[in-house]
């Protein structure tokens, strides 16, 4: 697959319609590197104009800000504003919660001039224009449950557009217990995805994968990498994951778009 990076749209003078900020699990991690993909494929699909920095993006600082190192955050921050400012770039468009939201409430601290906004926002605007046509088939009638993560949720209140975009698949949308306001982290968030359990009973990720086991689900949609490898762990824990699929919407939407390649 062809992705255009702002270095090649620059030198042809020209501006994409966004920029896919990829992340570092987008780009790293093998599980969510399908999701980056998934969501391109959907851009591609429908004719929308959009490019990475490819070499050029680092991490945005977050994990290390929430883990205490602000040095590092800055140091990390000032390095992608200045790339943001030297492209003109004015809308981001992102896969992962944790960056939308050091994008969007952080960031501005440091003198950032950019809009930002999450993968699902965007696709549920293009839905509601018209650009983006998601026909029924492969999810019709499936029972669906939706994970709310953090950083969209209780963070930034976006419930919505989410649920939106499942809904419109025309499947049948089950909540868990905890959902919105008063939904329950996958155990990623703050930095603690990259440290150590603390002593407790039982891991967070294996208490929420119970409560979406609950539900009756055979689908688990998120809209965030954190969740999906914290969700997919859970299930595994559980013994599980062949029984539930652990699904971003992004994905869920590609595949009911037929789109191969």
């Amino acid at each position: 697959m062809q992705v255009k990076t702002m270095a090649e749209f620059a030198a042809e003078g020209r501006q994409p319609e966004v920029l896919f900020w990829v992340g570092c699990l987008g780009s790293y991690d093998a599980r969510a590197q399908r999701v980056s993909q998934a969501f391109a494929q959907i851009l591609n699909a429908i004719g929308i104009e959009f490019a990475i920095l490819g070499k050029e993006e680092s991490c945005t600082g977050d994990p290390a800000r929430r883990a205490g190192n602000e040095f590092i955050f800055q140091m990390l921050a000032n390095q992608n504003i200045q790339t943001f400012n030297n492209y003109g770039i004015k809308k981001i468009v992102t896969t992962c919660p944790h960056c939308f939201n050091i994008f969007k409430n952080e960031y501005p601290d440091l003198g950032a001039q950019i809009d930002v906004i999450h993968h699902t926002q965007f696709l549920n605007q293009l839905l509601k224009e018209g650009r983006l046509k998601i026909e029924g088939g492969v999810f019709n009638g499936q029972k669906i449950t939706y994970h709310d993560s953090c950083y969209m949720g209780r963070v930034n209140g976006e419930y919505e557009a989410p649920r939106e975009l499942i809904q419109a698949l025309d499947v049948d949308l089950v909540e868990m217990g905890r959902n919105r306001s008063n939904g329950l982290c996958c155990g990623a968030g703050g930095a603690q995805m990259f440290k150590e359990d603390e002593p407790g009973e039982k891991r967070i990720n294996t208490e929420r994968a119970e409560e979406a086991i609950g539900t009756g689900a055979s689908i688990v949609a998120v809209n965030c990498s954190f969740c999906n490898v914290m969700m997919t762990d859970g299930m595994k824990a559980k013994e599980k994951q062949d029984e539930i699929k652990i699904m971003d919407i992004a994905e869920m939407i590609r595949d009911s778009m037929n789109i191969n390649d």
